[in-house]
């Protein structure tokens, strides 16, 4: 039901690197108010099933997470997005590059990408 997302990303000294390590700022949707320093990202799951069987319960979820990766330079823009590509990967696949653009709500660059995940129950 739950992508491994920030397990994953409090194992990866790159990630720390980028987002910092008390705290990381990596946030699920709904839980940031504003923004806590940067680069920072937040991510939802968008959809998401049970890997249903006839014989069985399911044991998988499969998971699609949207993570945007908000940041006032282009250069820090980058790498943390690198920094979770890479920590994600290895576990998960990811399935859109979404745009780069100037956030029109809060006036920092922002980059999207989607990540599908089965994750075992």
């Amino acid at each position: 039901m739950i992508p491994p997302i920030f397990p994953l990303c409090i194992a990866s000294p790159p990630v720390l690197l980028a987002f910092g390590a008390a705290p990381t700022r990596v946030y699920p949707f709904g839980l940031i108010e504003k923004a806590p320093g940067w680069p920072y990202a937040v991510w939802q799951t968008v959809s998401g099933s049970p890997e249903n069987y006839l014989a069985q319960r399911p044991d998988v979820d499969a998971l699609t997470t949207q993570v945007d990766v908000y940041a006032k330079k282009e250069e820090s823009l980058i790498q943390a997005a690198k920094a979770l590509r890479d920590a994600f990967e290895p576990h998960g696949y990811i399935t859109r590059w979404g745009s780069q653009m100037l956030d029109p709500e809060t006036k920092l660059l922002r980059l999207s990408f989607d990540v599908d995940w089965l994750v075992p129950r």
